[in-house]
């Protein structure tokens, strides 16, 4: 993975993870919420994950976080 799509990655990570505590959810919540592996979650707020939009989607939805808002900087 090149440098600027680990920075993206990261940015994406960290932008899920500040939602998901802002909202008081474990991973495990929001993995059981979204239909989504609890360790994918893991690995994309760490930046280690190369995932598929339709999942950063699912988590955006359960988080109420607008995608445009992850992309904003």
């Amino acid at each position: 993975m090149s440098d600027n799509f680990t920075a993206t990655y990261k940015a994406i990570g960290k932008a899920l993870k500040n939602k998901r505590i802002e909202k008081s959810l474990t991973q495990e919540q929001l993995a059981d919420k979204a239909k989504v592996d609890r360790s994918k979650i893991s690995d994309m707020e760490n930046g280690k994950e190369d995932f598929q939009f339709s999942t950063l989607l699912k988590l955006c939805k359960q988080l109420d976080l607008n995608v445009a808002e992850i992309f904003k900087d």
